[in-house]
């Protein structure tokens, strides 16, 4: 008898599934963000800040040469970045079940657009390949993973009922992608948006985008300058359903073709040179050199290759192992405060819970910060805190914080409650937050590869992370030591990847609604 009394409550957990991951998460942020350097360096920040705040209610939207210019340049390099990057994801979208297809794109989107910038700058210079193609290539691997999982999720029924006979390019069109139309074009445009982000934030490494003015004015203090240029790129952002509408994209891209600068004689010499040479390493280098009969290495193939040994250990070990713990670091301590940020932020947005005048400013709010890249908040904190790795925590938590936020009081304004809701934080927490956590957390576990990546960037600030060190590589003419860690940075963005989606999924699969 007793035995059939706690049978059953052997079916629920003390501890819920979330809870338990929440305060793992919770209690590795306060491991990281302890062994983080979160020192504040700076002599007199509220000085700065209130430069600053002064910039912010007096701005200078007057002051910055060819600033339509740099706006358009940065709409340019987005919009010629998605169409090629559509151009090749969507096929592969196709073929992404076959393992080597999601292996090769998996990579590819797991390096940052901004290194593929730094690499395509040694082959094309300051041209405007260089910043479409930054753009094109990870976002094309990305395309080709989110319509693919996009497609899978389409209805097989409609294909039955198509005449006998039906072509595959027919059935695959009518049958397959009219189902999942509407989920493609709220990606697409989403995805238009990630892409005007790291468009000016190439122009941090020199591309004539909104980015390059925007570096210029805060560096050198002109902040009425800065504000200004702030402002008009958050209402770019603002203002995409406005004026991105599909009837006018044609125009916009014969535009955007029309409008791009003057693309420089390319090399062919250097860039055979380059892929032949400068990115191999040194003692290969030599060896090569050896066949084509220009010089001697006087070395055997087993020296060449104790060479090789030792250069490769000694870059993983002084340069990747550092630079790996400082990323996994930072990026953990700016997931936990995500999570924190998104959570309090999508319940002050709640109307049911907070009003509808403190719901919408805070809402108004979340798309300021969800608009602002990372880089650009990083460089505003560090001018305030000094160079350390808080203003990276603090920039990436406030940017994918309000992101998250942002989607799941989307999600929660769908959320149906009973007649006894009290419209306290009770109330809340027993109909809202249970329905639309485990969609925040799916937000939140995607948005780890992606605060993962843009900790590599902030290394470019000075920033000890595996971008630090990819940047160093790439200043002192080192390409083969910057491929290597570009490398290692990718892997590195698949393993959490892979163990996000084990965190996620391992509960209940199935029941997450799509976090891309």
């Amino acid at each position: 008898m007793l035995g059939q009394v706690l049978k059953p409550s052997k079916q629920f957990s003390f501890v819920g599934y979330w809870k338990k991951v929440t305060l793992m998460l919770w209690a590795v942020t306060l491991v990281c963000f302890y062994f983080a350097d979160t020192e504040i360096i700076a002599l007199d920040p509220w000085s700065e800040l209130l430069l600053i705040g002064q910039g912010f209610i007096a701005p200078d939207f007057f002051a910055t040469e060819y600033l339509l210019q740099a706006l358009w340049q940065t709409v340019s390099f987005a919009l010629l970045g998605i169409l090629i990057a559509l151009i090749l994801g969507a096929p592969l979208a196709l073929v992404y079940h076959k393992p080597y297809v999601a292996a090769f794109c998996a990579f590819i989107r797991s390096i940052h657009e901004i290194f593929w910038a730094l690499l395509f700058l040694q082959i094309f210079g300051l041209s405007p390949l260089t910043g479409i193609l930054a753009i094109a290539l990870p976002f094309a691997a990305t395309f080709a993973r989110v319509f693919s999982d996009i497609l899978q999720q389409s209805p097989i029924t409609t294909l039955q009922t198509l005449p006998h006979g039906t072509d595959r390019v027919s059935r695959y069109l009518y049958g397959r992608l009219a189902h999942v139309l509407v989920s493609v074009r709220a990606y697409v445009r989403y995805r238009f948006e990630c892409a005007l982000r790291s468009s000016a934030v190439l122009g941090f490494v020199g591309m004539p985008t909104l980015g390059f003015y925007l570096e210029t004015a805060f560096r050198q203090g002109h902040y009425h300058q800065g504000a200004a240029l702030l402002m008009l790129f958050i209402a770019l952002i603002g203002t995409i359903p406005y004026w991105c509408r599909l009837k006018l994209l044609p125009f916009y891209f014969i535009l955007a073709i029309w409008a791009l600068p003057e693309i420089p004689n390319i090399d062919g010499a250097l860039i055979w040179r380059f892929l032949s040479q400068d990115i191999l390493p040194p003692m290969f280098q030599n060896q090569t050199f050896q066949s084509h009969g220009l010089q001697s290495s006087g070395m055997s193939g087993a020296e060449i290759l104790s060479q090789f040994g030792d250069w490769l250990i000694s870059l993983l070990s002084e340069q990747a192992l550092p630079g790996i713990i400082a990323t996994l670091l930072l990026a953990v301590a700016a997931l936990g405060m995500s999570h924190i940020f998104a959570l309090v932020a999508s319940a002050i947005s709640d109307k049911r819970l907070s009003g509808g005048v403190i719901a919408q400013t805070n809402r108004f709010l979340l798309l300021i910060l969800r608009s602002v890249p990372e880089y650009i908040f990083a460089f505003v904190f560090m001018l305030l805190l000094g160079p350390s790795m808080l203003p990276a925590i603090l920039a990436l938590a406030i940017h994918n914080g309000a992101l998250i936020a942002y989607l799941t009081v989307r999600h929660a304004d769908n959320v149906a409650v009973s007649a006894h809701f009290n419209h306290k934080i009770d109330g809340y927490g027993y109909e809202v937050l249970p329905a639309i956590y485990p969609n925040m957390m799916a937000l939140l576990f995607y948005r780890f590869e992606v605060i993962l990546r843009e900790t590599a960037i902030l290394g470019m600030l000075g920033i000890a992370t595996l971008g630090f060190y990819i940047d160093s590589n790439f200043a002192e003419i080192r390409f083969n030591g910057a491929l290597v860690l570009m490398f290692v940075t990718a892997l590195l963005n698949i393993a959490v990847d892979i163990l996000s989606r084990r965190v996620l999924y391992s509960k209940n699969k199935g029941q997450l609604a799509c976090a891309h």
